[in-house]
């Protein structure tokens, strides 16, 4: 692999619910993101390949290959990468503590920022009430919410031949919908507690599809996001700090609280 000399070089990086193995994926934003950010550890924070969407039928293209190669590669060459499983990835789960070449499987550690902070990372569906109690809701819910990124893709096509750039309209759809911007509150409010509970400074996770950072009771809720909606990662500064960077919009850094 070519290695890009235009790259930022980070303390730490986590992405999460690239879904890999689905159409909705935008693998091409995330190999391009991959290539220009590197760090010391690199956190795939759940969802990361899509064994719901595979069973269904088989989506796997160039650029999916690319990623996993690129991911491979960078931990053989010493990037720490920790693969934390989520639901769509749970096949992993029997798995955890071990190593796959030297990607380390995990469901759930504790990072330590450069400052000290104590950061709990998981993916964050084992506090999915949906998922915990009513699987099938979660499945029907997984069918329509393909079907909305379908339509995503065909807008967003439509876009690019008008030269306008990628814009999630399913990310705006669901986020102006009062039932889940309460469900994303509830979350949020949840996993903090979880860290708070365990005496930690903050949570980082993903699942919901919305990347956020925010205090909540004292505690540092950090989302990395997606890559089938709104393309982002969350990142560490050599400092300790801690940013959302919204890849397909200006690839800036958003600044958060600390």
């Amino acid at each position: 692999m070519t290695i890009n000399q235009n790259f930022r070089k980070y303390r730490s990086i986590w992405i999460s619910d690239t879904h890999l193995g689905s159409r909705g994926c935008k693998a091409e934003f995330l190999l391009d993101f991959l290539q220009h950010n590197h760090a010391d550890h690199l956190y795939l924070v759940g969802d990361i390949i899509d064994g719901w969407a595979l069973r269904k039928r088989w989506y796997w293209d160039t650029f999916h290959d690319q990623i996993l190669h690129l991911l491979f590669e960078r931990a053989q060459r010493g990037t720490q990468v920790t693969y934390v499983s989520g639901n769509h990835d749970e096949f992993l789960r029997p798995f955890i503590h071990h190593r796959v070449t030297a990607i380390s499987l995990e469901d759930e550690v504790v990072h330590t920022t450069a400052d000290g902070r104590k950061f709990l990372v998981l993916h964050g569906d084992q506090f999915d009430g949906v998922m915990q109690f009513a699987r099938w809701l979660a499945i029907l819910g997984d069918w329509i919410y393909e079907r909305l990124l379908v339509v995503n893709n065909v807008y967003n096509r439509l876009r690019r031949r008008m030269g306008y750039p990628y814009w999630s309209l399913s990310a705006y759809l669901k986020h102006k919908t009062k039932s889940a911007v309460n469900f994303i509150s509830a979350f949020e409010e949840t996993l903090a507690k979880e860290a708070k509970k365990r005496q930690l400074d903050g949570i980082i996770c993903g699942h919901i599809h919305h990347a956020e950072i925010r205090d909540i009771d004292g505690v540092l809720y950090c989302n990395d996001g997606d890559w089938v909606e709104s393309c982002t990662a969350l990142v560490e500064e050599w400092d300790g700090s801690l940013h959302v960077v919204r890849w397909v919009e200006s690839k800036s850094l958003i600044p958060v609280l600390n």
